[in-house]
């Protein structure tokens, strides 16, 4: 039953995008795994639009911020306001007080004002001039960026992007993809015409049942060892976390659970291996100058690296 309400913001969400089935599978891996996700891609690709339909696809409370370099940190979180009736300071929420927060075009703000999703996406909670305001739950991010090499934009500090589960991309259509969607939004949008499949209690209960998706010893082990592997790497400045560890088994569960199965194979962990680590990694300025990527020294430590 559970994979079968997960199908269905699957399809939901295809009615709208053409041909990026295995995108949408991953923001639903980091719905699913209670953690955020960064589409980070050229405009033009579907991004925005790929959010806003998921985000309308599992009902709740939704919300859209589009980041400029003006943006300030109370235009996310809310501020206080006072109240000459009462005498007192009333709380204004900002848009962080959703369900779904589609952060859109990240890297258009600066640093300070991309910071302050820290604590939100870590603990769930708003801190406003000393009180502290819990988020409902569900809480997903899903943020969209344009790469750092056009002009601008602002680099994410390391500590943010370590609050993501995952960074994707969704890469050109190929020719037959991109004749279907312009077939498909010839006449209308069909964004306008998408009707929610879930909801918040639903998707609290899905991500309740991946906490009991099993892991045995030798699976743990296998993540410990990869993510150990990133920090003895010569290529490496930096190596995963435990943080990255974690995300990692988390991830692997919310797959595993997607495909109907109640434990994880270490075939999880190796397709989920680059999305969850990649954007967590910093490389030496010798790899850097060489072109090596973080994707080529995850792709090394697989091979190298026995079950």
């Amino acid at each position: 039953m559970s994979f079968e309400e997960c199908s269905k913001i699957l399809e939901n969400v295809s009615r709208v995008i053409v041909g990026k089935e295995s995108s949408i599978e991953l923001i639903l891996v980091g719905l699913l795994a209670e953690g955020h996700v960064l589409i980070d891609d050229v405009p033009g690709l579907g991004k925005t639009l790929l959010a806003k339909s998921l985000a309308r696809s599992m009902g709740g409370l939704f919300k859209r911020v589009q980041f400029t370099p003006d943006l300030l940190p109370a235009d996310i979180t809310g501020f206080n306001v006072y109240d000459q009736k009462s005498g007192r300071f009333v709380f204004h929420p900002g848009p962080i007080m959703s369900n779904v927060l589609l952060a859109d075009e990240i890297n258009r703000t600066i640093p300070r004002t991309q910071s302050s999703l820290l604590e939100s996406m870590q603990e769930r909670q708003v801190t406003v001039d000393g009180r502290t305001y819990p988020l409902e739950a569900p809480f997903f991010v899903l943020a969209t960026q344009n790469p750092i090499e056009l002009e601008g934009t602002f680099p994410l500090p390391e500590a943010q992007l370590d609050r993501f589960l995952l960074k994707i991309r969704l890469g050109y259509p190929n020719r037959e993809q991109e004749i279907a969607i312009l077939e498909r939004f010839q006449e209308h949008d069909p964004l306008e015409d998408l009707q929610p499949v879930s909801s918040p209690s639903a998707l609290i209960r899905l991500q309740q049942e991946r906490r009991k998706i099993r892991l045995a010893r030798s699976v743990k082990a296998y993540i410990t060892d990869l993510t150990g592997a990133t920090r003895n790497d010569p290529a490496l400045r930096f190596g995963s976390s435990p943080r990255g560890a974690i995300a990692l088994m988390r991830a692997c569960q919310a797959f595993a659970f997607l495909r109907g199965r109640d434990y994880v194979l270490p075939d999880d962990v190796k397709q989920l291996l680059e999305p969850v680590l990649a954007h967590r990694l910093i490389l030496t300025e010798e790899a850097q100058l060489s072109g090596i990527t973080c994707k080529h020294v995850l792709r090394d430590i697989l091979s190298r690296v026995a079950l």
